[in-house]
């Protein structure tokens, strides 16, 4: 499939999932009192916290913030390109995606303005308002990039490496429901505002980058191989018939 249409149908899935976002907006910022799945799960996670899996859920929460995402996708940018114009490029525009995401979900939280969970609930600091959660957000931005530059690059064990991010993308949002600090549809919501912002960015990425940039960041780390699998050991090249 050409960019440009791999870039429709990617946007298109990112529409999508901000339709759907605005939708759980409207819900939770017009409804006032916590959903039943919210208080369920919440009330879930209150009964269900041993010291061992709170302190493994903070840990883990911990790198859904501060300076691990902004490391995974600044490396994940070295990773793809091939030349150091390319990668600083790569590592550029991740980190643009990154943070121009925050600044767009930090306004957004500002207008649902939705309260967090009972204080007293919480086995976490957490601060500001709750919808969407913002470790949530930026975990799954972090995941869906470092997962772009994995399929990409990686020439083996791409499938293993996906998982392993995308595990991680996920669980960092449940554990802020585990923890207390945010609803469940609070984690629902960053995971579809990062899906959405993440098909806005790719479509944007794919029409308006030249066009030589985007040809050398999306070759995969074998086309060197293939670039020369017409030459035989000598360096000689193979003779094809006309």
């Amino acid at each position: 499939m050409r960019p440009r249409g791999a870039a429709g149908l990617v946007g298109g899935a990112g529409l999508a999932a901000w339709a759907a976002f605005i939708v759980l907006g409207l819900v939770v910022g017009g409804h006032g009192t916590p959903l039943s799945v919210d208080d369920s799960l919440l009330s879930w996670s209150l009964g269900h916290r041993p010291a061992v899996a709170v302190a493994a859920a903070r840990a883990l929460t911990s790198t859904g913030a501060g300076a691990v995402p902004y490391l995974l996708v600044a490396l994940a940018g070295l990773a793809v390109g091939r030349t150091a114009r390319q990668r600083a490029a790569a590592a550029a525009l991740g980190l643009g995606c990154l943070v121009a995401g925050q600044a767009v979900r930090y306004g957004v939280m500002e207008l649902v303005a939705r309260p967090r969970p009972p204080r007293q609930d919480w086995a976490a600091h957490a601060s500001g308002w709750s919808f969407p959660s913002g470790h949530t957000t930026t975990s799954a931005l972090t995941a869906g990039l470092v997962i772009l530059a994995v399929t990409a690059r990686a020439p083996r064990g791409r499938t293993a490496v996906r998982l392993v991010v995308g595990c991680w993308g996920a669980l960092v949002g449940l554990t802020r429901v585990y923890l207390g600090v945010h609803w469940f549809t609070d984690v629902v919501g960053g995971w579809l505002f990062a899906a959405g912002w993440l098909g806005v960015c790719l479509c944007a990425a794919t029409w308006w980058l030249p066009a030589g940039l985007l040809s050398g960041l999306t070759a995969r780390a074998s086309g060197p191989a293939q670039e020369h699998a017409g030459q035989d050991p000598g360096g000689r090249g193979r003779s094809h018939p006309a």
